[in-house]
């Protein structure tokens, strides 16, 4: 069933003011890389970040909780615009020491994880996603999986479907191609 049909979960997203991500496995593929000085390097996927950027436009909070503590997370949140915890044992209470000062209900709150560290944050969000790649045990227990994997654009298909249900991407488009070069204006193509 695509979700453009799927009721249950359109009623659950269009509620949501409060997204919370996992980082490894989640935004990135999930694979840890160091280089030769022992510095850990991320690569984070550039539709992501552009989901990112236009859900936090429409006015839901966003943050990355993860339990590493990274550089690159850090720089990443930065660039987007967005919350980064980071050295978080407990998830869950994260979410909801951020859901209390956004003044928000539960239902209100979806969280994106991928495994263990994230199924008690999962449990409490009224919106429990996980990437199609997610561990089995933590797919077996959230109320949607993307198509696409960690790192792999998992992550825009979530802010799509939020952006979907609360009816901002004709908003959206019409902006987008407010701005957009005319194909015969001399520009060229991207």
């Amino acid at each position: 069933m695509s979700v453009e049909h799927d009721p249950a979960l359109l009623a659950r997203a269009a509620r949501i003011r409060l997204l919370g991500l996992d980082v490894d496995g989640t935004l990135t593929d999930g694979r840890l890389y160091f280089d030769g000085e022992g510095r850990e390097l991320k690569a984070f996927h550039v539709h992501d970040g552009q989901g990112l950027v236009l859900l936090r436009r429409a006015g839901v909070h966003v943050a990355l909780v993860t339990a590493r503590r990274s550089p690159m997370v850090e720089r990443r949140a930065a660039e987007l615009g967005i919350e980064a915890h980071m050295g978080v044992a407990d998830k869950r209470a994260c979410m909801e020491t951020l859901r209390e000062r956004l003044a928000l209900a539960p239902e209100q709150v979806a969280f994106m994880g991928d495994d263990l560290p994230d199924l008690t944050a999962l449990r409490h969000a009224g919106l429990a996603v996980a990437p199609a790649d997610a561990h089995p045990w933590i797919a077996a227990r959230v109320h949607w999986r993307t198509q696409a994997r960690g790192g792999a654009g998992a992550v825009r298909e979530l802010c799509d479907l939020l952006l979907l249900a609360q009816g901002r991407v004709e908003a959206i488009l019409g902006e987008s191609a407010a701005h957009a070069v005319p194909a015969d204006a001399g520009g060229g193509t991207r």
